[in-house]
């Protein structure tokens, strides 16, 4: 039997303060945990919601001496947009915090401390890169060198951006410092290590044997990690931003990122709730779920209840941790170096109003069992042929017909034919799956539910045709119109987690106002309308989630407000720019990498005498005739004068040089190579060219004209 909480603490993964966040951020963590934030409290749950920036690390640092300015100033300045792009959407934690405040740095070194004497960590010594210049331990990532897979000579000691291979320092071709551009040498150094083995046997209890219902890419990862068999991790770096490492002997060290983002969700707990966050983190009355993208699968599900058990005093543990896939954009994965993303910044500034479109489209499309790709015309698609076509255009087709035939108010139901009944008797059933989909973190299924409840709209009022009866039967007209009403006003509840700036629109054009009863520490106060939104008139009554199905929510007489259209067709130009900006993005970092890859140099061939190179007869020649070969795109048939005689050569450059871009021109060929047949044509020699690593070619030739025949040598 399933457990009963009396409240639910749900975290998101802490975005890192060192770029905006995306579309792949906001469809892989945010908006679904939005939206069962959202769904919890319109039952009347009791719910915390917490999340905050997470600014420390390397990445911070880098960004910092590339910008000439503090990692202090780098965080502050992405703390700030982040959240602004969080409020702007819809997302309202009860609190966002931040890694670098003092309440943080206290907890992180309090944790770190009260391990380390109770004996839980191991340390370990070993060599690490040392810059000499800088005089600093260097991260991995603070290493760049050549790829030894693809050649990329701007690798990081990592990874390889550019091919995504995984790397090692140890791997690069010519490593150096981003720091001072030494060569690194190893240095022996010290570090804390948590022996994540010793609770091995613990977390396949909890997880494998106690968690079967946790989503399968969760639960695989988990499983594949454990039967790996796990390792000590390290909780200290040598680095000069971070938490510092709380013990005699660290002087330059601080605690691993990965070791102290994690309790920032306790912090900011405790910063919003300084008397009363135990409750939240302590008792085993309280839900947590981790919201998480499933990169950060293994830190939520192995590191960071490891860190909690070994730190003991009652911590809970996570009931659930719905990790989605990845979101793709435009059939490419998204990369933040690349600039390959929709930020959500940009987005509200250049869709005004459009808030909720990218929530449903992003919740339609959600990655939660495999990678997802988005698309500017998806996105018009679903914008264009569902909200406005389908769910707008019932509400205000509704709304408007009751203003024109019973002067807004909401007329007497009448006597319900079957067909009314039947079409009242689905939302029941379309709430109960909502529920379970919603409840089981199916979020593009109760999607599709809630949206279900429009189409169901739209087919009984399409069907009805109260505009024509309205002539004949206007009481048959007022009970279609009443049934329209309750739909809309069920609407206006079930698609509150998904859309919540148009249900406010929808609330104000119902003259409704949604329950008290909404519960969080944060809460903005229920009923306190957006921008633009009017408040609905004080006697206007309240729905809540308990009301969805029902067929007497909206009362005979009660006054409607004014129509508005709840959404607005998006035209193609405003898609066309969008791509243009995709496309431009794509052809720069094409171009940039084509000349990068133009730059690199194959490497050197094995050694021949002189003698080898004597039995080349390299000479100057004259391009008298130049012909495409029939029937093929790549071959040119050129006669040549090679002052020796005259000649015929077939080159494969005729997607580099048409016919008459040859006439008249002076080459370098290697006469004496033995004749073959190509296409039919006997060619006596070849053409030297410089074949560049983008796979470009240039003739190789006298910089000033010489006669035909001279010997090169």
């Amino acid at each position: 039997m399933e457990k009963k909480f009396k409240r639910t603490l749900v975290t998101c993964a802490l975005p890192y303060a060192n770029g905006p966040v995306h579309i792949g951020h906001l469809a892989g963590v945010y908006v679904p945990a939005d939206i069962y934030v959202r769904y919890l409290r319109l039952r009347g749950e009791d719910v915390l919601y917490v999340c905050g920036s997470d600014e420390h690390g390397v990445p911070i640092t880098i960004k910092a001496r590339q910008q000439g300015c503090s990692p202090q100033d780098i965080v502050d300045k992405y703390h700030k947009i982040i959240a602004d792009s969080f409020k702007a959407l819809g997302i309202n934690f009860d609190i966002y915090g931040r890694t670098s405040s003092k309440i943080h740095e206290k907890n992180a070194s309090e944790f770190f401390r009260k391990l380390y004497d109770e004996g839980k960590f191991v340390t370990q010594e070993s060599e690490q890169y040392y810059d000499p210049e800088a005089k600093t331990f260097l991260a991995d990532r603070y290493i760049v060198g050549t790829c030894p897979k693809c050649g990329n000579e701007n690798a990081y000691g990592d990874q390889c951006e550019k091919c995504g291979s995984t790397l090692s320092p140890e791997e690069l071709i010519n490593p150096h410092s981003k720091l001072s551009g030494a060569a690194p040498i190893k240095k022996k150094t010290t570090h804390w290590y948590l022996p994540l083995q010793d609770y091995e046997p613990w977390l396949r209890e909890w997880i494998l044997e106690g968690h079967k219902e946790w989503r399968s890419n969760v639960y695989g990862q988990v499983k594949s990690w454990l039967d790996g068999g796990l390792q000590p991790r390290a909780v200290t770096r040598d680095l000069d931003w971070g938490v510092p490492v709380p013990v005699e002997g660290a002087e330059g060290k601080v605690l691993y990122v990965w070791f102290d983002a994690p309790i920032g969700y306790i912090s900011n707990t405790q910063e919003l709730l300084p008397n009363d966050w135990e409750k939240w983190w302590k008792s085993p009355d309280t839900k947590l779920v981790h919201f998480i993208g499933k990169d950060n699968i293994v830190f939520h599900c192995i590191v960071f209840p490891s860190m909690l058990k070994a730190y003991g005093d009652g911590y809970i543990l996570p009931e659930n941790v719905p990790a989605n896939e990845f979101l793709n954009l435009e059939g490419d994965k998204i990369s933040t170096s690349r600039g390959w993303a929709v930020w959500a910044h940009e987005y509200v500034q250049d869709f005004p109003g459009k808030e909720d479109v990218l929530r449903y489209v992003l919740t339609a499309n959600a990655p939660e069992t495999k990678d997802n790709d988005f698309s500017w015309k998806e996105f018009q698609t679903r914008n264009n042929s569902e909200l406005v076509a389908i769910f707008g255009n019932f509400v205000n087709r509704a709304v408007v017909l009751t203003h024109k035939y019973f002067e807004g108010k909401v007329p007497a139901a009448g006597e319900l034919t079957d067909v009314d009944r039947e079409t009242l008797a689905e939302i029941p059933a379309l709430r109960e799956s909502l529920e379970k989909n919603i409840e089981n973190y199916r979020f593009r299924e109760a999607l599709k539910d809630a949206m279900q409840i429009a189409r169901v709209g739209n087919k009984y009022i399409s069907d009805s045709e109260p505009w024509k009866l309205a002539k004949t039967d206007l009481a048959r007209t007022g009970t279609i119109l009443n049934v329209c009403l309750q739909l809309c006003a069920d609407l206006a509840i079930a698609f509150e987690p998904f859309t919540p700036f148009a249900c406010e629109r929808l609330r104000k054009m119902l003259n409704v106002q949604p329950s008290a009863k909404s519960k969080g520490p944060g809460r903005v106060p229920q009923g306190e309308p957006g921008p633009g939104i009017a408040f609905p008139t004080a006697n206007a009554p309240t729905i809540d989630w308990e009301q969805l199905g029902a067929s007497d929510i909206l009362p005979e007489g009660h006054q409607l407000g004014e129509a508005e259209l709840l959404f607005a067709k998006i035209e193609d130009d405003v898609i066309q720019k969008q791509l243009d900006r995709l496309a431009a993005i794509r052809a720069e970092k094409e171009a940039e990498a084509k000349a990068e890859l133009a730059k690199q140099v194959t490497p050197q061939k094995e050694e021949c005498t002189f003698e080898d190179f004597e039995k080349m007869d390299i000479r100057t020649a004259t391009v008298l005739e130049a012909e495409r070969v029939p029937k093929t795109d790549k071959l040119l048939k050129l006669t040549i004068d090679t002052g020796i005689d005259k000649r015929v050569i077939v080159s494969g450059i005729a997607e580099y040089y048409s016919p008459e871009d040859m006439l008249g021109k002076q080459i370098c060929i290697l006469a004496n190579l033995k004749p073959r047949v190509i296409k039919g044509i006997e060619s006596k020699g070849m053409i030297l060219m410089a074949k560049q690593n983008d796979g470009t070619m240039r003739f190789i030739t006298p910089q000033e004209a010489v006669c035909n025949g001279a010997q090169v040598g």
